[in-house]
């Protein structure tokens, strides 16, 4: 039966905080991107990916360098090596993004080129996984919520290589759950909606939902932890009513995420204010809270 009191108070937006918004940069990272929450991680990926049969993962380099001189490395989310040697790496957008699936295939070069200059003669490579989990709809005609790419014929459909897939899930697309919901499913709905439940909703009673909301649980938060949410937090909700004043304003809403997106990525780059400021149009006060 469909969980229509979980779903309905999500709706009603009356539900008081009770777990974090683990789709922000530090608190993702804190859920699966640590050794405390590699269980997690493991568990995660082999919901959206079962034929990669991962039994165990290690944390790789988060940056990257560019092979190309006087250009900036590459700053992934989350990367992660699989005992086997598949790398899987995982990318949280929490808006929508001119270029995106551009900026995927980027991005995953990345993870190929690491592997193939490492003083080899060939150019074999363990299979690389771009997974992007999006808290946006980007394929607003197509209700499915799970979309696989890899390379193909176009006429016969015959794979080029195994070594290299994209998986994107678009978290707002599940909009409820019930017992008969697959995991995945369920994982998407909890992402999403997770600040505005009031508890775990009692069709998700998995070991991976046990770790998910233990993690994103704000009472088992250090103080510390504790302060850095909030600033986290009203850090976000001012750059999301500058965004909205600027579209009452005549600006448009889609430059003003891209800005936001493109700061975040030169400050993470470690770039200067002053640099950051000029390329995105963003005052360095702006820049200062996102930092």
């Amino acid at each position: 039966m469909e969980n229509k009191q979980s779903t309905a108070a999500v709706a009603s937006g009356e539900v008081t905080a009770r777990y974090a918004n683990i789709l922000l940069d530090h608190w993702f990272k804190r859920s699966f991107g640590m050794e405390s929450g590699k269980r997690l991680m493991i568990l995660t990926l082999r919901e959206i990916l079962p034929e990669a049969d991962i039994s165990d993962i290690t944390y790789g380099n988060k940056e990257h360098p560019n092979p190309f001189p006087d250009n900036h490395g590459v700053v992934f989310d989350i990367e992660c090596v699989s005992s086997e040697g598949s790398r899987f790496v995982v990318e949280v957008q929490l808006a929508r993004q001119a270029w995106f699936m551009e900026r995927a295939l980027f991005y995953s070069s990345f993870a190929i080129q690491e592997q193939v200059f490492r003083g080899k003669d060939s150019y074999e490579f363990m299979p690389v996984y771009f997974i992007a989990l999006m808290d946006f709809t980007l394929h607003s005609d197509d209700a499915r919520f799970l979309f696989r790419y890899n390379l193909l014929d176009s006429k016969t459909g015959e794979l080029m290589t195994d070594r290299i897939s994209y998986t994107f899930l678009e978290l707002p697309k599940v909009t409820s759950i019930s017992d008969k919901s697959s995991n995945l499913e369920k994982l998407c709905f909890a992402l999403h909606n997770m600040t505005a439940l009031k508890s775990r909703p009692p069709e998700m009673q998995a070991e991976i939902f046990d770790l998910l909301f233990n993690s994103a649980e704000i009472s088992k938060f250090t103080p510390e932890e504790k302060v850095k949410y909030e600033h986290d937090m009203t850090t976000e909700r001012d750059i999301r009513n500058q965004i909205q004043y600027a579209k009452e304003q005549g600006i448009e809403q889609g430059a003003g995420q891209k800005a936001v997106e493109i700061a975040r990525k030169m400050l993470a780059d470690g770039l200067p204010l002053s640099s950051v400021s000029s390329y995105t149009g963003l005052t360095c006060d702006q820049l200062k809270s996102l930092s």
